[in-house]
């Protein structure tokens, strides 16, 4: 089912809310998908369609991939399921690095996930702006 991910009403933005561990997907250069287990934050409100985030280490290969993909971005998609809720965002991730938006994404993330992460010097942001939402929350 297609979500505004500007508007994505209580139930789907509940479901965001919720402690999930969720799945990222991003294209390797030889086009092929690498999805791996990530904690992501969802703001409705960020950019001009909304916004996730993936907080993870510089040298990670997600990082590679998006930036493998040059200065456009990189078409990614993030995901969770439990039992029979399952939600989608689809959008073009880049890497940001400055530290208020890394600051940002770790507060976003200690909320969302009751935790603050161990510090990490090399920490950046997977932001990814949102193209599309769906799912069934």
């Amino acid at each position: 089912m297609a979500i505004d991910p500007r508007n994505p009403g209580t139930s789907y933005l509940g479901f965001w809310r919720e402690y999930h561990m969720c799945t990222l997907t991003t294209p390797r250069p030889d086009g092929t998908p690498h999805v791996v287990a990530v904690g992501v934050t969802y703001d409705p409100e960020g950019g001009d369609r909304g916004v996730a985030r993936v907080i993870t280490n510089k040298n990670s290969r997600k990082v590679a991939n998006v930036l493998a993909a040059g200065p456009e971005g990189a078409r990614v998609a993030v995901c969770q399921v439990d039992k029979g809720r399952w939600a989608t965002l689809e959008g073009v991730a880049r890497i940001r690095t400055e530290p208020e938006a890394v600051a940002d994404a770790v507060e976003r993330y200690a909320a969302r996930y009751g935790r603050m992460p161990t510090p990490n010097p090399d920490r950046v942001v997977i932001e990814i702006a949102l193209t599309r939402a769906m799912g069934r929350a």
